[in-house]
């Protein structure tokens, strides 16, 4: 009965170690918040005149186009 009981207990800890779903999940985690990073500090001001002029005509034109 214990013999059965390690066998089991072995056998679902292999399978644990070899299930890698997690393990890829928080890599690619990793990865995702370092290229956004990365981009920020590249773009760093472009990016915030680009948003501030994009966001700047959107308000523009729900303004406009609630005018009769």
């Amino acid at each position: 009965m214990i013999t059965a009981l390690y066998i089991k207990t072995t056998n679902a800890l292999s399978d644990f170690k070899k299930d890698q779903r997690g393990v890829t999940a928080i890599e690619y985690a990793i990865i995702g918040v370092a290229m956004s990073a990365i981009v920020l500090a590249v773009f760093n001001g472009s990016l915030e005149t680009a948003l501030t002029g994009a966001m700047a005509t959107i308000a523009t034109n729900i303004t406009s186009a609630n005018t009769p």
